[in-house]
């Protein structure tokens, strides 16, 4: 089996594109990891389920949404797990409070690679006989490979470094195919969010910066009664929305190319 891990964002959607076009080979799917549609964010969301899939159905593509199904059989998002008030861990990279740096990832583990696992070894793959799985780095993020997690029911490959494709190239070659290009994908609340980035959802998406502010809440209530620091969404070491300004309408916003949170941050 060989299948594309798809992420909904610039790279992986370059990779889908390149598939329609008979350039990777025999592939048999590209898989969707949705980590919850109250964790992703709904732009992302919104590409996968209304431009892409429709797209990709038409080009002899099939995209899999998949998720986390719990041993009930139950479906878990990574927002519910998050918030549960037994929770003694936190799966996201949040910051530490005394150097601002980033914690665990497992959220990446649990529900992006694990997922994708699971469903693999439902479709016949095995130890023995594992899955090609191809993986959006592009040239501008080659360094991600050597630090990315792997099941060992795959074998990862990169096509877009075999290529030697840039984030720019993927964007133009996704155009020329007539597809808007996505937006970064990324949990809403993500801790490598830029600084810049929250500024544009504080202005943009009022919404969903305030989730993101109730879930650092919710998360250092939590902590308080395990008598542990606190942690942040930002690397500042102060609530969200004290860090963040309300008003930043004439903010001279960086590139979105510079933020860090997409795909390859989460090795899928």
């Amino acid at each position: 089996m060989k299948i594309i891990s798809y992420g909904g964002g610039v790279q992986s959607t370059a990779l889908c594109v390149l598939a329609t076009q008979g350039k990777l080979g025999q592939i048999d799917a590209a898989v969707f990891a949705n980590v919850g549609d109250d964790s992703e964010h709904p732009r992302s969301l919104a590409y996968v389920r209304d431009v892409m899939q429709p797209w990709a159905k038409e080009h002899g593509l099939p995209v899999h949404e998949i998720s986390r199904v719990m041993r009930n059989g139950k479906t878990e998002t990574l927002w519910q797990q998050l918030m549960k008030p037994e929770s003694r861990s936190i799966n996201i990279p949040v910051r530490m409070i005394d150097t601002g740096a980033p914690g665990n990832r497992n959220c990446t583990s649990t529900f992006k690679i694990k997922v994708i696992t699971r469903w693999l070894k439902k479709h016949g793959v095995s130890v023995d006989s594992p899955a090609t799985v191809c993986i959006g780095f592009s040239t501008d993020e080659a360094h991600r490979v050597s630090n990315r997690t792997k099941s060992k029911y795959e074998l990862p490959v990169y096509p877009l470094l075999d290529l030697r494709l840039s984030r720019q190239d993927c964007k133009n070659l996704i155009a020329r195919a007539g597809l808007p290009v996505p937006p970064k994908s990324s949990c809403f609340f993500c801790p490598f969010h830029r600084p810049d980035m929250w500024s544009r959802m504080r202005r943009d998406e009022p919404e969903l910066f305030q989730k993101s502010v109730e879930l650092e809440r919710a998360l250092n209530e939590r902590r308080r009664t395990l008598n542990r620091d606190e942690v942040f969404l930002t690397r500042f070491g102060k609530p969200l929305d004290e860090v963040i300004e309300a008003r930043q309408t004439d903010l001279p916003f960086e590139s979105p190319d510079t933020d860090s949170c997409d795909e390859g941050h989460c090795w899928t």
